[in-house]
């Protein structure tokens, strides 16, 4: 037998789809409201499978409860940017380079606010709204740096991450399977 268990999260979040093409034949009109600065209430839905139950189940649904505190922590009512967005120089204050960001193990970076020393406390609080990654935020690259997330802490259980699903409005989602 082949378990799978999930869990759901939900969370507040910003972003612009600067890459977005479309095909008027098939979009009806050429209208790029991805490249726009939009937000969402995004849920991630995260499944774990396993072929064996330790004491009844694949694990305790507690063992998820650090991808809620990542998500509240790190992206919740955040904007996140991809570092070669041509609105990025525009979007951070030029003492924001991308050499003032501090990386992250789960491949993210956040502006620097000790650089802020002196500034108003309204650009400290605009600058912390940042979280920056290097691809553009698409639903499925959003699916996919999940998973690279959820796997690498999952693994440390020997728990496999069998899909993502990442539903960015209640009508759209994607889904990564492994």
């Amino acid at each position: 037998m082949k378990w799978e268990i999930s869990k759901q999260f939900d969370f507040c979040y910003g972003h612009r789809v600067w890459s977005q093409s479309l095909d008027k034949s098939f979009a009806i009109d050429d209208c790029l409201v991805c490249r726009h600065l939009h937000g969402h209430q995004g849920k991630i839905v995260i499944y774990l499978k396993s072929d064996n139950l330790k004491d009844g189940m694949i694990t305790d649904f507690k063992h998820l409860n650090w991808f809620k505190e990542f998500i509240d922590k790190t992206i919740d009512h955040k904007f996140i940017i991809d570092i070669n967005d041509p609105l990025y120089p525009t979007m951070l204050p030029n003492f924001i380079d991308k050499n003032n960001l501090i990386y992250f193990d789960e491949n993210y970076f956040i502006p620097d606010t000790n650089i802020l020393f002196g500034k108003p406390t309204h650009i400290k609080e605009y600058i912390e709204s940042f979280v920056v990654v290097d691809f553009v935020p698409t639903s499925e690259n959003l699916s996919q740096w999940f998973m690279s997330i959820a796997q690498k802490k999952m693994s440390k259980l020997n728990l496999i991450v069998s899909k993502i699903e990442f539903q960015e409005t209640p009508k759209t989602k994607s889904t990564l399977v492994l």
